[in-house]
């Protein structure tokens, strides 16, 4: 039976960092998403209104800012390799973020099969944010379910990877899960957790204990 590996993009696959501080860090706004990034993960504030927030704070944004925010985020080692033996052995990988969709669908291009984040507008904006297109923690088992239903695939056959408060209902829905670098709301949730830089080691905790 073929398996789905669900992965979280912020501080999983982005080490120590998110995907709109490293936008933010194009525009010179990098302190002022930090302090967001902390408000959110510490529950203080919703993601439509962090959304919102972010997309204020980025009214000179360019699709030039974000091919540069992508190419030099603090990506974990061996992501493209480890979705390469994902898909070399029938499985399945798909990243669901909270995280604007215009940066996380770029993974497509290293190999995942599908990569699902909150719904912005184009780049550059000329609109507004829609607070119903971005995503929760409750809508990544929510998408989780759509892709198993695309696959022919149960909530059984996933894996999930994450790192923080946004992962935690997804941890609960699945029956392997992979803590990487995670906070303290993933402690004694996850079947695996995992301490560095390099995803093909995430990856071999769950291939080691099939």
């Amino acid at each position: 039976m073929a398996r789905l590996h669900l992965f979280d993009l912020d501080g999983t696959l982005l080490h120590g960092s998110s995907a709109p501080v490293e936008i933010s860090r194009q525009l010179g706004l990098e302190a002022e998403t930090v302090a967001l990034d902390k408000a959110i993960g510490a529950g203080r504030i919703s993601p439509p209104e962090y959304a919102t927030r972010v997309h204020a704070l980025w009214a000179e944004l360019t699709e030039a800012h974000v091919a540069a925010a992508f190419a030099g985020a603090p990506w974990l080692s061996g992501i493209e390799d480890v979705w390469a033996e994902i898909r070399g052995s029938g499985d399945y990988c798909a990243v669901i973020s909270l995280s604007p969709s215009f940066f996380v669908e770029r993974l497509t291009e290293w190999g995942a099969h599908a990569a699902h984040g909150s719904r912005f507008p184009a780049v550059p904006f000329t609109e507004p944010v829609d607070p119903a297109g971005i995503l929760s923690a409750a809508a990544k088992v929510q998408i989780a379910d759509r892709l198993c239903a695309e696959y022919g695939l149960g909530r059984a056959d996933c894996i999930a990877y994450g790192d923080s408060m946004s992962d935690k209902d997804l941890f609960g829905a699945v029956p392997v899960s992979v803590a990487v670098n995670a906070d303290q709301h993933l402690t004694g949730l996850a079947t695996h957790s995992y301490v560095g830089r390099d995803l093909l080691d995430a990856y071999q905790l769950v291939e080691r204990s099939r």
